[in-house]
């Protein structure tokens, strides 16, 4: 049964110049998107009380509160279900924000990446630091409690101390839950024609990198994944379902799920999409060798690391025979640890963690 759902909201009114995510500008196509996206979820869906719903983007936000609404409806959901919406700063006031509340979001996250107006503009985003707090401020007072921000470190021209001074305005802002992702210049985005100057080289991205674990956990918050950071019970539920390896519902242009060992994806084409929502652009059926790589893959993202009792009983193997080589080998540069369930890797062992886990993949 799945209890996790994805729902891709492809539009946004200019791309960012790091982004590689599928984005247009075509908002004058948003209604018939929007008819063909229930069109998908009414075909697949198969009413399972949900446990995470999820709107990522693009800009989910700009959706109009009516428009969030018909598409929560679609769903059976409990009281204690997480729904999240992916915001820009600059998309959303507070009577946005208070109707979204009622429409049954319950969990914000803001595409911040800094608050260096700066910077902002260097990498195309079309807030600035004073719209991000505001917005922050105004889901505080529309009654939000479980309210993420995205940073991006390695951005043009930031240094430590930069970085520094978002962490810290985040917890000034006594937000509970921070999302870090470095920079990377990828197919399909500006910089990666244009390389910007300035960049932070890799030493310094990972010197931001432990900095932020630092100052992060000494402020109460847990590093419970790679990239994610809570305070107590602020978890992102959904995306453990990711790490934890379980199935989810992908709806929408590019979406991607997973369910019956199967993973699949739409298509990137808007128009294509909507014309034929509901015939996948691929599928591809996972080997008992890809289900046992991505246990191991998602289950070192986790800081909790890997239980090796689970993974010796789900896939029938020995897990400690299997990969004992593998493993003394990181233990002994210490990249990984021992936990009482398996191993985790290290602080260190993150920033090579790519490293690591192509050992791991046979």
């Amino acid at each position: 049964m799945i209890k996790n759902v994805y729902i891709h909201i492809p539009f946004c009114k200019s791309k960012c110049k790091y982004c590689s995510f599928f984005s247009v500008p075509k908002l004058e196509f948003k209604e018939q998107y929007l008819n063909s996206l229930k069109k998908e979820v009414n075909t697949f869906y198969k009413n399972e009380l949900i446990d995470t719903l999820y709107f990522g983007g693009g800009t989910p936000s700009l959706l109009t509160n009516e428009e969030f609404q018909s598409l929560v409806l679609m769903f059976n959901l409990s009281d204690t279900s997480e729904v999240t919406a992916e915001l820009n700063p600059e998309t959303v006031n507070y009577e946005y924000l208070k109707n979204l509340k009622k429409s049954g979001i319950n969990r914000l996250s803001f595409g911040c990446q800094t608050f260096n107006d700066n910077i902002l503009k260097l990498i195309g985003r079309r807030h600035t630091a004073a719209d991000a707090e505001n917005a922050v401020k105004f889901a505080q007072r529309a009654g939000f409690r479980n309210i993420s921000i995205d940073f991006i470190y390695g951005l043009p021209e930031q240094t430590l101390t930069d970085f520094e001074m978002d962490l810290n305005k985040a917890i000034e802002l006594n937000i509970p839950h921070v999302s870090l992702y470095g920079l990377k210049i990828e197919d399909g985005c500006y910089f990666k024609k244009h390389i910007p100057p300035n960049l932070p080289d890799e030493d310094t991205q990972a010197e931001m990198y432990l900095k932020a674990i630092e100052i992060l956990t000494k402020n109460q918050f847990t590093h419970y994944e790679i990239s994610n950071f809570c305070k107590n019970g602020f978890e992102s539920r959904h995306n453990l379902n990711y790490w934890n390896n379980n199935t989810y519902y992908g709806f929408g242009a590019s979406a991607h799920g997973y369910g019956n060992r199967i993973r699949y994806f739409n298509t990137s084409n808007l128009e294509e999409y909507i014309n034929n929502p509901t015939e996948h652009k691929g599928k591809h059926k996972l080997t008992k060798k890809e289900q046992l790589e991505e246990e191991i893959f998602l289950g070192f993202r986790k800081m909790e690391g890997i239980n090796i009792e689970q993974i010796n009983n789900k896939f029938n193997i020995n897990f400690i025979k299997k990969y004992g080589n593998t493993i003394n080998k990181y233990l002994f540069y210490q990249y990984l640890k021992e936990t009482n369930s398996g191993f985790t890797l290290t602080d260190n062992g993150i920033l090579v963690s790519n490293i690591i886990l192509a050992d791991f993949l046979e």
